[in-house]
């Protein structure tokens, strides 16, 4: 069936609630317009759920069938995702485990009531809920390798943490000599002299080589290292901690190498990628952006321009606008706990790369904190007003005009204004 073909929205001639599982997936069926309810039992295998989508399209060949699952990616929807004929509403477990304890107060959680629970949310809420719409191809895959990447990165992170942890108990001297432990040099000095008496019984010549060789090419900082390798001390005399620490840094370093090489490698092709994309001159026009951040932020929005409808809703999806709370004369407002912490966390990010390379952006976090605001409270008052403006330029698919919006700046916000134009002042001049 070509898009063409489709039906209209409201001709839903079947509503479903499928609880998905890794093993089997429990499902509730209800013709539009029955009150019947039919279970079911299809097994996670390939086979199984395209018979059971066949049967469907033979039981209901003209109409629409809306599905409620309890997630927004993941095997059920790669699986479903390809057919036209199918309205897939992704629904938030918090609101489904909510929904569960009004009728369940006792926490009794089960699969079969679940998937009878997101029928009954569907067949009465339908309209509360967004039907899911997949990005394009290009889109989909750009978001879903930046997150990928973030994730080797955390992965990365955690192993140069417990690197450094072993370091520490008995060559503490290598966190200086080495370099930075996320680099190919510091695993190469590492498995070459993973003790201090290792190190020592190379010669000066052989130091000075291997760190030309890494393009350490300060004649006074490796004289200094070297000199520093001859005078060293070892922090204990425990032989059994330093066998046991060194075949435990070899084995993280091990670990490490390969994963820094496939960093570089996926950050090349997230940058071919992404070059590719519509948007990316749009999205790669933001200060601070940059080869990483840029890629992350088209993720966020996506290239379906009819997903959001305004800015306050990415705010809200993405968590960073906060949550107020009004009862009587009790007034709160706090941060936003239910989120997708990926697409919050590179909001928060790109704004605190922009401050470097933005003037307002800059000002801005000078008053907030002279206001006594912390850090990442300043970083996500930037983050909003950097949301409102990503969502204008890409609605109107535009890049960023760092000029015209000083412009709205100074007619809108005159304090802020004055404080760009003393930054500006405090700039020292570039010979």
């Amino acid at each position: 069936m070509t898009t063409s073909s489709v039906p209209m929205e409201s001709e839903i001639l079947a509503y479903v609630g499928l609880d998905w599982a890794d093993q089997q997936h429990v499902i509730c069926c209800q013709a539009a317009g029955s009150t019947s309810v039919e279970t079911a039992v299809v097994r996670q295998r390939p086979e199984e759920l395209q018979a059971w989508v066949a049967q469907l399209r033979q039981r209901f060949p003209q109409g629409l069938v809306a599905i409620a699952l309890e997630q927004s990616r993941g095997a059920v929807i790669a699986a479903l995702m390809h057919y036209d004929f199918l309205r897939l509403y992704p629904i938030n477990p918090k609101s489904l485990a909510r929904y569960r304890e009004a009728f369940f107060s006792s926490g009794a959680k089960d699969d079969p009531n679940d998937a009878a629970l997101l029928l009954d949310l569907l067949v009465k809420h339908r309209d509360r809920f967004s039907p899911w719409v997949p990005d394009d191809p290009l889109s989909r895959q750009l978001a879903l390798r930046v997150e990928h990447r973030r994730q080797l990165v955390n992965l990365q992170t955690e192993l140069t943490h417990k690197l450094s942890s072993h370091l520490k108990l008995y060559f503490p001297q290598a966190l200086d000599w080495a370099g930075e432990l996320d680099s190919l040099q510091a695993c190469d000095f590492l498995q070459r002299w993973p003790t201090l008496q290792a190190v020592q019984k190379a010669r000066p010549a052989q130091l000075k080589k291997f760190y030309n060789q890494h393009h350490c090419r300060r004649p006074q900082l490796i004289e200094q290292r070297i000199e520093q390798i001859g005078q060293a001390r070892a922090l204990t005399q425990d032989t059994a901690l330093v066998e046991a620490s060194y075949r435990m840094v070899l084995a993280l370093v091990a670990q490490l190498r390969p994963l820094i090489s496939t960093l570089v490698q996926w950050q090349q092709e997230i940058s071919q990628l992404f070059a590719q994309h519509p948007d990316a001159t749009l999205f790669a026009s933001f200060p601070g952006a940059g080869p990483v951040l840029a890629p992350r932020l088209e993720a966020a929005f996506g290239s379906r321009r009819d997903r959001f409808s305004s800015a306050q809703e990415i705010l809200q999806f993405s968590g960073v606008a906060p949550v107020t709370q009004k009862s009587g004369k009790s007034h709160q407002v706090h941060r936003r706990w239910a989120r997708p912490k990926f697409v919050h966390q590179s909001f928060v990010e790109f704004a605190a790369f922009s401050i470097p390379h933005c003037d307002w952006a800059r000002a801005l976090y000078q008053q907030l904190r002279a206001r006594g605001q912390r850090h990442w409270a300043a970083i996500r008052v930037i983050a909003y007003k950097w949301i409102r403006i990503l969502f204008r330029c890409w609605k109107d698919r535009v890049p960023y005009d760092e000029p015209k919006y000083l412009k709205s700046l100074e007619r809108r916000n005159p304090r802020l204004w004055a404080a760009i134009q003393q930054l500006a002042l405090e700039k020292p001049e570039v010979a």
